[in-house]
């Protein structure tokens, strides 16, 4: 199913079949009268005396071609709260399949700026659809015709939104594809595409990464027969600005078995979601570029494909990461945090960033201790960590703070090497692997790592996320440069 915007200048009262009104906190119909027959005024008074007031949408079918949907916005709505309106309006349409939806744009309360663009973003979002693999598929159009002047309301919901959308949808349809698709080679011809947009696409293959001396990561894809890469996405949208770019480097593994330290059969159909955390590094820059974000910034996003093989990576080995220090891998299921390792260092020496913020569904145990509500957000930089932790509440993309400490830091000590990938003495799972990427970044560097296991698919529906791959992250970093560095 598509959903399409229409903008209209006006059209008669007759035609407004399926009709969106908008109203105060207590569904008081008083100023909508004009938009509505005396006779459908009447029938939906006396059924509004029934009604749990406490919704935010109520539907009455008047006729068998018409239903009027009321939506109530109640007192201190933020934008994410009229974006998750738009979302529920989406569930009842695609429940009810009616083909035309009319809103009448002066019904809105104006004291909310751009109510209509926040709320038919919201219904986007929702209506996302991954498919293509599907024999027979929706190809309903359903169109949203929104009634007023036509110029003004077009520009509420044009780049700014249209930019998010896609970025989002990028993530998502990245996360959605199937492993046999998505291997780091087709994945590096994705993000070749984004140079229509202005994006500076520069590929490392596996010979240049081994001169660069990123053994870590390379160990990871030793036992695919596909490819590695490292990936670096450079926007220059402020040319004037002398300043340090903003850095998001995201963990890319296209498939995780586990290595030779395999996981169980069970559900590792879903660790082709391994390559969440460069997928919304990917649709982030995708969304500064589309918008045209004065701000400069790069992703960086190391891409490969962890399997058994004959020349796979095994629990004892010892390499050495692009910053010179050592590792002892324990378990080649602990793979993220040695992609990860080498795509930091790499990062942070390349382009001196003003700050470093990492994408990872890293570990289950942050699963375990905050479950499908919050990421964990782990930083060394406690203005950083701040400004994360309250845009995340104000889009509803939500984080909550974990310790670091010297203590955890003593934990991934290795007795042969300079560390060891995991943490053998149990316990603290999510906070060591944090400790452990630690390591590769200097202290000068604010760094914030985003552990996201949780948060980058859900099997339900639930707020903007029609259920599958939600693109977590996109919105909240695209927010976070809008309020602090652009």
């Amino acid at each position: 199913m598509t959903i399409q915007i229409n903008y209209k200048n006006n059209i008669s009262k007759e035609s407004l079949t399926n009709l969106v009104l908008f109203t105060d906190e207590n569904f008081n119909i008083s100023g909508i009268k004009k938009d509505i027959s005396n006779t459908e005024f009447s029938y939906i008074s006396d059924l509004l005396k029934n009604n749990d007031l406490t919704k935010n949408l109520l539907f009455f079918e008047v006729n068998s071609k018409k239903t009027i949907f009321l939506v109530s916005i109640k007192k201190n709505l933020e934008a994410s709260d009229i974006e998750s309106l738009g979302a529920e309006f989406h569930s009842y349409i695609n429940y009810d399949k009616k083909s035309d939806y009319f809103i009448k744009s002066d019904s809105i309360n104006n004291k909310f700026e751009n109510l209509l663009g926040h709320f038919l973003h919201g219904v986007k979002l929702k209506s996302y659809e991954f498919n293509i693999y599907k024999s027979k598929k929706d190809t309903k159009t359903i169109s949203i015709n929104v009634i007023g002047n036509k110029n003004k309301l077009k520009t509420q919901n044009e780049l700014r939104f249209k930019a998010i959308e896609e970025g989002t949808f990028f993530a998502r349809d990245l996360v959605s594809e199937p492993p046999n698709v998505l291997n780091p080679k087709e994945y590096v011809n994705r993000l070749l595409k984004l140079r229509k947009l202005g994006i500076k696409v520069t590929i490392y293959n596996e010979s240049q990464m081994k001169k660069l001396g990123m053994h870590s990561l390379l160990g990871v894809g030793r036992g695919s027969i596909n490819e590695s890469f490292l990936v670096t996405l450079e926007w220059n949208g402020n040319k004037k600005d002398k300043k340090a770019p903003l850095s998001f480097v995201g963990k890319g593994v296209c498939f995780d078995t586990g290595g030779i330290s395999l996981k169980p059969a069970k559900f590792m159909e879903e660790m082709k979601y391994d390559m969440a955390g460069s997928a919304v590094v990917a649709g982030l820059i995708q969304t500064l570029a589309t918008r045209k974000a004065k701000v400069n910034a790069v992703g960086v996003v190391g891409l490969v494909e962890n399997m058994p093989g004959g020349n796979a990576q095994r629990p004892g080995d010892i390499v050495k990461a692009y910053n010179g220090k050592t590792i002892e891998v324990l378990n080649t299921d602990a793979e993220g945090r040695l992609v990860l390792a080498d795509a930091l260092s790499f990062t942070e020496a390349k382009f001196k960033p003003r700050f470093m913020i990492d994408l990872a569904t890293l570990t289950g145990a942050i699963i375990m201790a905050l479950g499908e509500e919050y990421a964990g957000l782990f930083s060394n930089n406690d203005d950083l960590s701040n400004k994360i932790f309250k845009v995340g509440e104000k889009v509803k993309e939500k984080v909550w703070r974990l310790p670091l400490h010297d203590n955890y830091d003593k934990l991934i000590n290795s007795t042969i090497a300079d560390m060891q990938n995991i943490n053998y003495s149990g316990g603290a799972g999510s906070i060591t692997a944090a400790q452990f990427l630690q390591r590769f970044v200097t202290s000068k560097t604010p760094w914030a790592h985003l552990d996201i296991a949780g948060m980058a698919f859900s099997k339900k529906a639930a707020n903007l996320n029609p259920g599958g791959a939600t693109g977590f992250g996109v919105r909240l970093l695209n927010q976070l440069i809008e309020e602090h560095y652009e």
